[in-house]
């Protein structure tokens, strides 16, 4: 594990292989480990990058105060400070919000973006009811141990067919979830709404979506194709939110798939 400091905040991450960068966030209550057979697979041609969010797995805990500003400012401060050259930002669920936020401020930074289950923030692509519901879970999840609620999140991240293995290793790595740090991600970012930067983007951009997501389904899958000029949607059968580790073969060669179209391109 690697560390860099970012605004004063320790932030760890993993990296694997040699090529282009590829640039991995994972989503809440999880931290770099959810992409190891990404950094494994990719890491073949690709210099893969996952890190640990502030206030997730090695990384600091910010202050209660942190701002999504702060958020998408400390994703770009990491990336000058660890990724060669311009990368590819692959974020997922949380991840991708937090890449909206970092392409707002700072829409120079990335070659590409690469939206996995992707919301434009919960309040740009869910009901205000189900904002305030979630909001409202997470406050109360991180006030009990983990044990008590991890095992309600799992339905919503897997289908019924996932491999047992897999979903056991995401509940042992969600498990380790900071509830300091959570409580500053959510503050930051539990509102969000990027909606307004959705018809901003003009470098190439991915939307990866499991065709029966439960958290972030088809409908947002669409309305996200629908404002980003010139995006891809692309939706990967018979899994869930996390098709990266549910379906790892499919998901790794989309992701390839696209980039090597850009780089033909």
């Amino acid at each position: 594990m690697d560390a860099v400091e970012v605004a004063g905040l320790r932030i760890g991450y993993q990296r694997a292989g040699h090529g282009p960068p590829l640039v991995l966030l994972h989503g809440a209550y999880e931290d770099s480990r959810v992409w190891r057979r990404q950094l494994e697979s990719l890491s073949d041609e690709f210099t893969v990058i996952a890190w640990d969010a502030p206030g997730c797995g090695r990384s600091d805990d910010p202050p209660p105060d942190f701002s999504g500003k702060d958020l998408g400012d400390a994703l770009t401060g990491f990336l000058r400070a660890a990724v060669p050259g311009k990368p590819h930002i692959l974020g997922l669920s949380m991840g991708s919000g937090i890449a909206l936020e970092m392409y707002r401020a700072h829409p120079e930074v990335p070659a590409s973006l690469l939206l996995v289950s992707a919301y434009a923030g919960w309040a740009g692509s869910l009901p205000p009811e189900e904002v305030e519901r979630r909001y409202a879970q997470v406050l109360d999840e991180l006030e009990r141990p983990p044990e008590q609620f991890i095992p309600v999140w799992l339905p919503t991240l897997f289908t019924s067919r996932a491999d047992p293995s897999s979903v056991g290793e995401i509940a042992a790595i969600m498990a380790d979830f900071h509830p300091k740090g959570m409580r500053a991600l959510l503050n930051a970012s539990g509102r969000a709404d990027y909606r307004e930067v959705l018809p901003t983007i003009t470098v190439p951009t991915l939307l990866l979506y499991g065709a029966e997501d439960v958290r972030s389904p088809l409908s947002v899958a669409r309305d996200m194709h629908q404002h980003i000029p010139g995006s891809t949607l692309v939706v990967i059968p018979d899994v869930g939110h996390l098709a990266a580790v549910e379906a790892p073969e499919a998901f790794n060669a989309e992701v390839r798939h696209f980039l090597h179209g850009i780089a033909g391109g």
